[in-house]
Order: structure tokens, then sequence, then C-alpha cells
């Protein structure tokens, strides 16, 4: 398959017009891809959907979400729909790239637990460390060991359900999995987010993730770039899609 013929879903998970533009900039910016080549299924715009929403697509990416919550399925609707399209795609073999609430969303569809915290959760450019198995699986082959991403989050998991091999860490929680039987690969830190972009989320998302002036100033200066996180998408989209080596 070549690149520019490549056509991707994503199933988007944002309210906000301004962060709904923005992801879908940084998938294709970061994935090599132009933006006429991605398909936008937002679940606030529509709640329900079927699995027939991947026919045509060469690939699935879920992004992350600021406005929802994955263990809160009554309030948020599409949470079942999502897992049910999710554990769908792993079935027919279709290629996922899942981030953030995305990864939430596939830990639930293979029948782990997901727990949430209020308080000192993960904010910020923070250090993740590498399993064994990252050294060989395809999306992760070349890049170090505690690789600096960004990630933020509330809810996070602890435990894999079978099937799922864990490639990436850090001491709160785990970070990326690859479903052993499936082109499946989903990352609780956001490899599509640069720092500019974060600076952005975060000011439009401050109450929700800071408590007051001070914190959010401290948060936004420890951020760095993470170019080695950027090179998982890219990697996903030559290695996978593609099938470069």
């Amino acid at each position: 398959m070549k690149r520019d013929k490549l056509k991707i879903l994503l199933l988007q998970i944002r309210d906000d017009s301004k962060v709904r533009r923005e992801e879908l900039e940084s998938f294709a910016r970061y994935s090599d891809l132009s933006l006429t080549q991605f398909s936008v299924l937002n679940v606030f715009d529509q709640q329900k959907f079927s699995h027939e929403v991947l026919k045509g697509f060469d690939a699935l990416y879920v992004g992350g979400a600021s406005e929802a919550n994955v263990l809160e399925p009554e309030k948020y609707k599409f949470v079942k729909y999502c897992i049910d399209l999710m554990k769908y795609a792993s079935e027919i073999e279709l290629p996922t790239f899942a981030s953030c609430f995305g990864f939430q969303l596939a830990i639930l569809a293979f029948g782990g637990k997901i727990f949430s915290k209020d308080e000192n959760y993960e904010m910020g450019s923070i250090p993740i460390k590498l399993t064994n198995l990252a050294k060989i699986d395809k999306v992760f082959k070349g890049i170090p060991n505690n690789f600096r991403a960004l990630s933020v989050h509330q809810q996070y998991a602890l435990d894999l359900p079978n099937k799922l091999d864990l490639l990436a860490y850090t001491s709160d929680c785990l970070h990326s999995f690859k479903h052993r039987n499936a082109p499946f690969w989903a990352f609780q830190f956001h490899p599509e987010v640069d720092r500019d972009t974060v600076f952005t989320r975060l000011s439009i998302y401050k109450e929700k993730y800071t408590k007051n002036e001070k914190q959010f100033q401290n948060v936004l200066n420890s951020l760095v770039e993470t170019p080695d996180s950027h090179k998982l998408m890219k990697n996903f989209v030559d290695r996978v899609l593609i099938k470069e080596n």
C-alpha cells in the first residue's frame, strides 16, 4: 500500500472545536499523512454507530478525551460503542493505533480494569520505560528506554488482560501494549502531542487538571519536547500499514 493511498478513520472523543481540529492535525502531522486521508467519527456528534463505519479504511486511530470518562458509560453512552468497535477492529485484524482515552477503552474492550484518581496523577513530560518486548516490536523498535512522552490522565491501568503484551510503563501505571494476535497498539501517553499542543490543551482544560495558577505554571514550565514519542506514529504507518522494514 502506498502512503498517499492510505485511508484512516479517526474515532474522536473531543467536544471542544479547537481541540478537535488540533488533534486531527497532530495525528496527520506525526503520521506523515495528509488531512485528506483522514475521516473523523466524533462520538459527541454521533454517539451510536455500528461496525460498518470501518469499511473502506486501512487503519483505525482512536484519540484522547478531556470531556469524558471511560468509567461513566451511563453518562457517556458512546463508551459502549467505542469498546465494541475496537474489539471488532482487533477481530478483523484492522491495524489500530489508540492514544490515551483510546488506551483505556482498549483495556476495557479486552476485559481489563481501569482505575481513577483525583490527584497526584501523571501530568507533563514523563520518562517512559520499555520492556524487552519493545526492543523487537515493529512500532517501538529503535525507541530508547526512558524516552520522554507527554501524558495527562486521571484514569489508568495496572494490569493487562490476557493476550496483551506490555511494551511500556512508568512507576505509576501501564503505558503501552500490543495485542498478541492482532495489529493493535495502544498508548496511555500521547504519541501525537507535542509541547506546543500541550500548552494549548492545558490552557483550555486548566481547571480540570490543575488546582491553581501556580500548579498550572509549574506544569507548563516542566514541559519538554518529546521527539522519540512522535516516531511511534510514523513507525506504525511505515512498518505496519505500508510494511516497510
